[in-house]
């Protein structure tokens, strides 16, 4: 009920942006790509030791500017990505063994976007928060470290080793800020985020062996966009 209440918000929040024209209309669409780097910890109930595992993204990105309101520039933007998911263990039992385990995703974060600063030649601060869903394409486990042993491991938490996930559909807020230069040649993008997932992977039902299990994701990246519509007129700088 919580998920579907902040859901049900940033949807809401979303229609008031795009409805309620009040300031100055805007037409602005872009497209373009993206790539960067992500890292990802698995929020797991019980909890597994872990460090932050990283790996590169790609992916494509389009935005709709529709309002500037005093000073705000409102958009959402739209993107498709490529993820490597999953998390890193740190095992710390006296076996040796190391394990890590790739998750690869499609994901499509929905945005609403709020800059500061210059609309066509100059710098603005944005700010941008949404939904994402993503969907699970294939994974891989890699085990290192000698012989394997888990019969050691804290807590006896060895569930996942070996499981695919029980949902391939992950949901979740995404939320971050970035600098964006605007140009003649089009909108460089360089941008923070952090993903909460709110959808366990795993069954978390009394037949389950996780209460949760839910991604933890930091991204960071650089988007290059350019217009495809332009809004026409002098006093937008």
């Amino acid at each position: 009920m919580r998920a579907r209440a902040i859901i049900l918000w940033i949807c809401l929040l979303y229609a008031s942006t795009l409805v309620a024209q009040v300031g100055e209309h805007r037409n602005d669409f872009s497209i373009g790509f993206m790539g960067g780097y992500t890292m990802n910890k698995m929020d797991f109930v019980p909890k597994i030791k872990q460090s932050m595992k990283g790996s590169p993204m790609v992916g494509f990105a389009t935005r709709y500017v529709c309002e500037r309101y005093f000073t705000t520039i409102c958009a959402v933007e739209l993107e498709l990505q490529y993820n490597n998911l999953g998390w890193q263990e740190v095992i710390e039992d006296g076996s040796g063994n190391t394990y890590k385990r790739d998750w690869h995703f499609i994901e499509m974060p929905v945005l609403m976007q709020m800059g500061w600063g210059r609309e066509r030649k100059g710098l603005k601060f944005l700010f941008e928060a949404g939904p994402q869903v993503g969907l699970y394409l294939s994974g891989k486990e890699h085990r290192g470290g000698g012989e394997w042993n888990p019969s050691n491991r804290p807590n006896g938490v060895v569930y996942q080793y070996g499981k695919d996930p029980d949902r391939k559909f992950d949901y979740g807020i995404a939320a971050g800020l970035g600098l964006e230069f605007s140009s003649p040649i089009g909108h460089f993008l360089l941008q923070g985020r952090y993903y909460y997932g709110l959808g366990d992977l795993y069954d978390n039902s009394k037949r389950g062996d996780f209460g949760r299990s839910a991604n933890q994701t930091v991204l960071v990246k650089m988007t290059y966009l350019f217009d495809i519509l332009r809004t026409k007129g002098d006093n937008i700088k």
